[in-house]
């Protein structure tokens, strides 16, 4: 391995320990400076084991409808890269329709709390 990245990501915390602030950086960006967020989602597999350990985390600043907008566009950008490292385009379809109707349940759901 020739070059290494690094990527920092800063939680700030209340006294309950509850994230009031996330930002990260990586040493590749072209940002000089930490990028803001309201929520993220980090998962690293472990092949010896054979499990996924994740990283979830969302501010007190966080809608409703974005994280209904985050969960959507996650789930739609993991189905590109399912189908990006396996030959089964097919079950990245699935995923896609199925955030799809995820997504329409979420706007249907608003359209009954906010006629």
């Amino acid at each position: 391995m020739t070059k290494k990245s690094t990527i920092q990501i800063q939680v700030g915390l209340d006294e309950q320990r509850v994230p009031e602030s996330i930002e990260w950086t990586a040493t590749d960006s072209t940002q000089d400076k930490m990028n803001k967020a309201k929520a993220m989602m980090v998962a690293f597999w472990d092949g010896a084991d054979k499990t996924a350990l994740r990283i979830d985390l969302w501010t007190k600043e966080m809608m409703v409808d974005e994280m209904a907008d985050f969960f959507y566009q996650t789930m739609m950008t993991m189905a590109d890269t399912y189908q990006r490292a396996t030959p089964w385009a097919d079950q990245a379809n699935d995923l896609r329709a199925f955030a799809a109707d995820f997504y329409k349940k979420f706007e249907e759901k608003l359209k009954k709390e906010n006629p």
